[in-house]
């Protein structure tokens, strides 16, 4: 995935500072495609017992943190050589929220794989694995849809997301449920249920994370920040 060179953040006089914004966007999106990874390599490891795969997404954590340091950094010498204004202001502003969230996603995988590891080694029957599966599917879209509404600057599919987080939520309260079930029929189940739900709770942050990602795409193309708004709100926003 890469931005768009064409969008309305490269028209300035300056060549340099178009390489800057470009360069600062370009690395946003590579962390997000590490972060993808990682959650996609996570649900792997739990769904197949993976214990190497999990150990390895633990040892690329600190790549993520180490990448989000390096943007903010980027981003702070933006605006201390530059001073941008209105809607470059608002890009390097939106970048520096949104790298926290994709740092946070990276946290939830390591989480994810540090149960992996937990139920592996337990070896008990998969038990609410086709609920991670099909959550972990949902938010893995939610968060590539993020990325994509950023790299083409399209508040559309940002609040497209926003919506999606919803279905997200009412998803993992019916999965949460069902473990509950299991837990009060055989209490034999509830140290593995408790694992999974977990892991149910990590993608469900996911899924809150890629929404915070498309609320700030928003509000760089639309200059609103609709954090806190109602969906109507932000739907009048993006629509105008």
């Amino acid at each position: 995935m890469v931005p768009n060179k064409d969008d309305v953040y490269g028209d300035h006089i300056s060549n340099r500072f178009n390489d800057e914004l470009l360069a600062l966007k370009t690395r946003f999106l590579k962390m997000g495609g590490l972060v993808e990874s990682q959650i996609d390599s996570a649900l792997q490891a739990l769904i197949e017992g993976n214990g190497e795969l999990a150990e390895e997404i633990r040892s690329n954590d600190r790549l993520v943190d180490r990448m989000e340091m390096d943007i903010d950094e980027e981003a702070m010498l933006i605006i201390a050589r530059r001073q941008p204004t209105a809607r470059d202001l608002r890009l390097v502003i939106s970048v520096i929220r949104m790298v926290a969230d994709l740092e946070r996603v990276g946290d939830e995988a390591k989480k994810i794989a540090r149960f992996a590891i937990k139920l592996t080694e337990e070896g008990q029957a998969p038990q609410g694995y086709a609920e991670v599966r099909n959550i972990g599917a949902h938010v893995m879209g939610m968060i590539h849809d993020s990325l994509d509404a950023f790299a083409r600057l399209d508040s559309e599919q940002a609040l497209r997301v926003m919506k999606e987080d919803k279905r997200v939520d009412e998803e993992y309260q019916s999965a949460t449920r069902s473990l509950l079930t299991f837990m009060m029929e055989d209490t034999r189940n509830i140290t593995h249920c408790m694992s999974v739900m977990w892991v149910l709770r990590a993608l469900e942050r996911v899924g809150d994370h890629a929404c915070n990602i498309a609320e700030n795409v928003i509000f760089m193309v639309k200059g609103e920040d609709v954090r806190h708004t109602p969906m109507e709100e932000a739907e009048r926003i993006v629509g105008r």
